[in-house]
């Protein structure tokens, strides 16, 4: 064994992985609650890889990116249930939970036609929850292009 990767080794048992410098620093006990915006941008690009795995018929990742979305919504409701005097909570529950259902079940069923039409439901469903709460300009639409080029969809 070289070295190098002996000492490593010695170091890793003797004081455990987390005790290792990171390349970034990393905050210990914090109450972080990552804003709406961070929120909401990572369920845009969920949204997009959800249209392409459905596109593409991979059933399993379309699955596991519109799990990661209602994550993201159940993290809106959790951190953010009002924001500027708007029940985003409430919004988000009467406006997503239908199309959410109607997405799992065409992916369940491997139903291309059902899938496009509910996530285009889910689609209106985001842009209408985006106008209830003043932010009418954005408005949601299935991607024409993956901005993620290093995933095979």
């Amino acid at each position: 064994m070289k070295p190098f990767i002996a000492i490593t080794l010695i170091t890793l048992i003797l004081h455990g992985a987390n005790d290792l410098p990171t390349p970034y620093p990393i905050a210990k006990n914090t109450n972080y609650v990552p804003g709406l915006g961070d929120i909401m941008g990572t369920i845009q690009i969920r949204h997009a890889k959800l249209w392409f795995a459905g596109k593409m018929k991979n059933w399993e990742l379309a699955a596991y990116e519109l799990d990661e979305i209602k994550e993201a919504l159940d993290d809106t409701v959790k951190y953010h249930p009002n924001f500027k005097d708007k029940p985003i909570a409430k919004m988000i529950d009467s406006n997503t939970l239908q199309p959410t259902s109607q997405i799992e079940q065409a992916i369940k069923n491997k139903n291309y036609k059902e899938f496009v039409k509910s996530f285009d439901k889910l689609s209106d469903a985001c842009t209408s929850c985006h106008q209830s709460s003043g932010y009418g300009f954005i408005s949601i639409k299935r991607p024409t292009h993956s901005l993620i080029s290093n995933q095979k969809f």
